[in-house]
This record gives C-alpha cells, structure tokens and sequence, in this order.
C-alpha cells in the first residue's frame, strides 16, 4: 500500500532585526547605550518618580514641571499615566505622591543600603565588647532586624536577620519608636500591642510615655530583661539626612556579663557608633 504523501508546510522564516538587513553588523552603541531603542517616554516617566525624596514627599504639577523642565501638558499626561498605574497617588489639593508599593521598594533599597554602610561599624563594635551587636530599621509601622553580628561566647544574647521586634520593650525598638511624630508612634504600638515579654516589660501606655522621653533625653534605650530573661540590649538611633529616625544599633549582653563600668562603655560606644553612621548617611546626601 502506497503512502500517502502530504504536502509540507511552508518553512517558517525567522525575523531579523532590521539592522541584520542592513548589512549584518550590529550597530554599535551610542555613548555606551543603545541609543537606538532608547524610550524617551519611559526616561521621562521614570524622571518623574525619581523627582520624589524625602525632602520632596508631595510635589504638585508645576513644581515637577519646573525641577525637571517638562511641558505642562506633556508632564500631566505622564502623571495621569502614572497614577492610573498606581505608582502616584494624588492628594485633594491636586499634589502627587509616591504609591505605598514604591515607597515600599524605596524603603528596602534605602534598608540595604544602610546596610552595606553600616557592616562595618557593626563589626567593630562586636569585635570591641565581644557582645552580639545588631542594626534595625523601620518598614512602615514595623522594626525588623536589618543585620546582626553574634559574639563567639557559648552563652550570648542572638538575634536573626528579619526579626520583628517589639517597639516598647527592646532597645532597637524604643530608640526608633521614641522618635516618630506621635501618629505614626501610636499605630506601631498599636500593630503590635504592649504585650509582657516578660516580667519586666512596660505594658502600661503612660509609663511607656515616660520610658520614651527618658530615651529622647539621654539619646539611647535599654532593655533591661524587657523581651529576653537574662539579657540586657543597649540601642542608640541612626538619623539620617531629613532628620527622621529610621534606625537605629545595639549590643546586647547577657546580665552576667555586663557590671556597671563596662555598662557605661557600651552606652557611649553605641551612641558613637550611632552618630558615626548617621554622619555618614548625612555626607551621602
């Protein structure tokens, strides 16, 4: 029985680029980049979001039009775009504002970059008391653990990395809650509540009010057996370049190991090492 033959399907032929039609050869960049497929409306778009900073948080149209030197109508079609997208909110007084998923990557790239600088003032000072020593920062109404480096001691005081601490009894927490305008202070208290730790946790609101003046005052925060039995945290605030408080870096000991000299040495090491890493994110700026 004879086969039946069926007709083949045309080949497929692929698409080349046009300049592979052109004579073969890729073009070479222009200045290092594609200019070619260069997107000046992406460019633009992405120069508007970049416009927004913590010194610039709200900014209506004109103000945009003026920092990036943008024609009015071409600027509000790039704003109307941007907001139905929701990477722009807009206030009832017609300013702009960075979306909370931007601001939230903001936040993480501004964390890991504090991170990087930070690393090495963390070490030194484990290093100087051989204590764990950790850095933590503020994620919107919560305090996380951005870094920690533990002491070599069998018996120490840890902490792990993306740790949520408590704002009202550990150190890292009370030097960063301590200095929020009293709105956003109350909803962190709020998200996670003045649970008792342990015997020795502030619970009650106005004697927490006190604890955090008393911080505000001295420029650091204790944790004196407030979250972990047996273990004493000392925390001082980072303040970056607005002036706002997003961090901040402790050492903690056992109780054992912690008499009252090298308590004091702790207190004035970890409000240097604060300063140090805030005069740093300040020069950045």
């Amino acid at each position: 029985m004879s086969k039946t033959q069926l007709p083949k399907a045309p080949k497929q032929r692929r698409r080349r680029p046009n300049w592979a039609n052109e004579g073969g050869n890729k073009p070479e960049p222009v200045d290092g980049s594609e200019e070619r497929y260069h997107s000046r409306t992406i460019e633009r778009a992405l120069d508007v979001l970049e416009t927004f900073d913590p010194n610039h948080a709200s900014l209506s149209l004109k103000e945009i039009s003026r920092i990036r030197k943008l024609p009015e109508s071409t600027l509000f079609r790039i704003l109307l775009t941007l907001q139905k997208r929701g990477y722009l909110e807009q206030h009832p007084d017609g300013t702009y504002q960075l979306s909370r998923k931007v601001l939230f990557g903001k936040l993480i790239e501004g964390a890991e970059h504090l991170r990087v600088l930070a690393r090495p003032i963390l070490e030194e000072i484990a290093s100087e008391f051989n204590e764990t020593a950790s850095l933590a920062y503020l994620f919107e109404d919560h305090i996380q653990i951005l870094d920690t480096v533990e002491t070599f001691h069998p018996v120490r005081v840890t902490n792990r990395c993306g740790r949520i601490l408590p704002p009202h009894c550990s150190s890292l927490g009370k030097a960063i809650v301590a200095f929020q305008p009293a709105d956003l202070a109350d909803r962190m208290l709020e998200a996670y509540g003045l649970n008792k730790r342990t015997e020795f946790s502030i619970s009650d609101r106005s004697l927490l009010r006190l604890e955090l003046e008393r911080v505000r005052k001295s420029g650091f925060a204790v944790d004196r057996e407030e979250s972990t039995l047996g273990g004493i945290c000392i925390g001082a605030p980072i303040t970056a370049a607005n002036g706002r408080v997003r961090a901040a870096i402790s050492v903690s000991t056992p109780v054992a190991r912690l008499p009252k000299e090298k308590e004091a040495l702790i207190q004035a090491a970890v409000m240097a090492a604060a300063k140090t890493i805030s005069g740093k994110l300040q020069k950045l700026a």
